[in-house]
């Protein structure tokens, strides 16, 4: 009878034995063994940043583990010399200076590819000190590029005054080129934005391109100054621009209208002005000493009731730092848009002496007109074709177009 207890109870000892072994903990759900399953292959994974994606991964259980202890945590494939505690953020100069490095676009895998999952924060703790060294040096290097850039365009914009607001309005037709004096407008039909002839009532045509009157001197500077100053008194339109006084800064008798500041002014005042208002841009007067202006331009914009629209000047000069030392002074001092209302070949050193040479002159006409239609400065330019300049710079000689005028037709073909 007791032999029969003792048997059986021998038979439970191992079964007993075995059960020591087992932890109450692998008695899982079905859904906790699969997140087991699920953590363990994704640890295996080479992808960091799909790890990441897995809250359960033992990584994250263990960091939960010391952050309650107060302790960093470092994660795993990376440099525990450059890892930051939990929650630490990242210097925003990382994640700026160098986007390619520090951020990392990856397509959520449980998501619809539509779904975009970036990651600062990995790609960024990877990266290993001397890239981060570098990535420093880089940013550093990039933002002393930048402020020096933004040091030389200051200065650039200073020293470069031939860039300021454009004046296109002021420009006929959006077309800068023009000439004086009517007998070359048959050769030039279609390259002009405007033309004049010192008169207040230009005669001829030029297709499109604007005839401007012009009120040319006091009525004393010769015997047909009289009759041009009526001619302007008597207009009854208002014209779109109006060209003011000839050189009236030198002596009359000499193409100049020779008139003085005062008599000027009172001029300008009753006969311009009015013309202004109504809605004419105004030219103002052109000064024959070029920037040698001698005292005349100042005193009559301060004493005008309303002052030019835009600077008139004459360039007689022959080489290109004669001509851009003009539209310096002009603009510098006046800082109003420009017509050259006449140019032409001319040495001026030691007097008035028109270039003879025609190669000179062809090079001199394609330099003043790539000078006049570069710089925003310039809003208008003329062929100077009147009298005293010689015999070869003159566009027209016997009712044909000369080398000059062939030459002043190409450069213009450049650009219109």
């Amino acid at each position: 009878m007791i032999a029969t207890p003792l048997i059986s109870l021998f038979l439970l000892l191992p079964t007993l034995a075995l059960g020591g072994h087992n932890d109450r903990m692998d008695v899982r759900s079905h859904a906790r063994q699969r997140n087991h399953v699920r953590a363990a292959a994704l640890q295996e994974s080479e992808s960091h940043l799909l790890r990441r994606e897995f809250n359960e991964a033992v990584e994250h259980k263990m960091a939960r583990k010391l952050a309650k202890k107060g302790m960093a945590f470092a994660k795993r494939k990376a440099d525990g010399s450059q890892c930051r505690p939990r929650n630490a953020t990242i210097p925003t100069t990382l994640s700026r200076s160098v986007t390619s490095t520090a951020t990392s676009t990856v397509i959520s895998s449980t998501a619809p590819s539509s779904s975009v999952v970036t990651s600062t924060t990995d790609a960024a703790t990877t990266t290993s000190s001397t890239e981060q060294q570098q990535i420093t040096a880089s940013s550093t290097e990039q933002q002393a590029s930048s402020t020096s850039t933004a040091d030389n365009s200051g200065a650039t914009g200073q020293a470069l005054v031939s860039n300021p607001t454009s004046y296109s309005g002021h420009t006929p037709n959006g077309n800068k080129a023009g000439v004086s004096a009517g007998d070359a407008l048959s050769w030039l039909s279609g390259k002009l934005g405007w033309w004049y002839d010192w008169s207040a009532t230009p005669s001829g045509s030029c297709g499109n391109a604007v005839a401007v009157p012009m009120i040319w001197g006091g009525g004393t500077a010769d015997s047909d100054d009289a009759s041009r100053l009526t001619a302007f008194k008597d207009l009854s339109y208002v014209p779109q621009y109006i060209i003011g006084f000839e050189e009236p800064d030198c002596p009359a008798g000499s193409g100049s209208a020779g008139l003085d500041v005062e008599t000027a002014i009172s001029i300008w005042n009753q006969y311009v002005v009015p013309k202004g208002e109504a809605g004419s841009i105004l030219v103002g007067p052109s000064m024959c000493k070029q920037a040698a202006e001698s005292g005349w331009l100042g005193p009559f914009m301060a004493g005008v009731t309303r002052k030019p629209d835009i600077m008139n000047i004459h360039v007689n000069k022959n080489s290109a730092a004669g001509i851009n030392a003009d539209i310096d002074h002009y603009y510098n001092t006046y800082g109003l848009p420009i017509w050259v209302t006449e140019f032409a070949c001319v040495d001026d050193s030691t007097g008035f002496i028109p270039c003879t040479d025609q190669s000179e002159i062809d090079s001199f006409i394609h330099t003043a007109v790539d000078i006049f239609e570069s710089d925003s400065r310039i809003a208008g330019y003329a062929y100077s074709n009147g009298y005293g300049l010689g015999d070869v710079w003159p566009m027209v000689s016997n009712g044909q177009l000369t080398a000059s005028g062939q030459t002043y037709l190409s450069a213009l073909s450049k650009y219109h």
